[in-house]
């Protein structure tokens, strides 16, 4: 039987063989379709295999390569944070130490000036703080933190480090400058204890570069003084109260006239390191 197919008014007829062939070309149009779509997908397959894939595991290396990168950084900020904060502890326990030294410092001078103090306990003494000195490396002049208004006068005699430091030559209300020893314009009358026998202690910068003051004027006519004598001021000394330690004898000569004795003496005190000292609160003229 053959399908009718009505065409406007007329009926027209399609034979059995021809709808058979159209099924037949049609099933094989579709296994072709089939089949060409395998063949695309399998090269879609294979493209991706070959590029999508190493693209892929190159992004991902990538990836992994950056956040190890950024572990790194995340480890080198906290590393430098963590050094900046040890600086900073570094920085602060130097400056406590710092302080730690200064105030030992400061007490040990306290002690010696305390045990100074002891030493000469017979005499009324006021501490002073230096504050000012003349230029050069040794506090041959220098100014203190204490005047007339704490009752200091000119000539007062002034101690630290064990011994005889200096007097004082101008005094203001607040302040009060100070002569020592070693310099160049200054002599002292002394006394080596060990033999009763005086001379006179004269200053000279140049000499105390090496540790040194003069001394000249020794009657020694038993060679009785020796090196390491202990010197103090004499009791005839007119500025000086009699009794504190200059230093020691260090070197003795035979002077050409030879009734004298000449050398050199090395103080106690260290002229080139002191912040504190003691003023006697006595003069030697008055007997006060």
């Amino acid at each position: 039987m053959s399908p009718i197919i009505k065409r406007g008014g007329d009926k027209f007829t399609l034979p059995s063989k021809y709808l058979l062939f159209i099924l037949t070309i049609l099933c094989v149009g579709l296994i072709a379709i089939t089949f060409n779509t395998s063949v695309f997908n399998g090269s879609v397959n294979t493209f991706a295999g070959t590029a999508v894939v190493p693209f892929q595991k190159g992004i991902t290396t990538v990836g992994v390569w950056m956040k190890g990168v950024a572990d790194n950084l995340a480890s080198i900020r906290a590393l430098q944070k963590e050094n900046d904060e040890l600086r900073t502890q570094v920085e602060q326990l130097t400056i406590d130490n710092t302080n730690l030294e200064q105030d030992k410092y400061e007490l040990t001078k306290l002690r010696e000036l305390y045990e100074l103090d002891a030493q000469y306990s017979d005499y009324k003494k006021i501490g002073a703080r230096i504050i000012a000195k003349d230029a050069g490396n040794w506090y041959h002049s220098f100014v203190i933190d204490k005047g007339s208004d704490e009752g200091l006068e000119v000539d007062m005699n002034v101690i630290a480090g064990g011994g005889l430091v200096g007097r004082i030559t101008d005094v203001g209300p607040d302040w009060a400058k100070v002569q020592t020893i070693i310099a160049d314009n200054s002599s002292v009358s002394g006394t080596v204890l060990s033999a009763s026998e005086n001379l006179i202690a004269t200053g000279d910068l140049e000499l105390y570069n090496e540790g040194q003051i003069a001394f000249s004027k020794l009657v020694d006519e038993a060679d009785k003084v020796s090196v390491g004598d202990k010197v103090v001021t004499s009791n005839i000394s007119d500025k000086y109260l009699p009794g504190i330690l200059i230093g020691y004898i260090s070197t003795i000569e035979e002077d050409s006239n030879n009734l004298t004795k000449s050398g050199r003496i090395t103080p106690v005190v260290q002229f080139g390191y002191m912040n504190e000292v003691l003023v006697i609160m006595k003069l030697k003229s008055s007997g006060e």
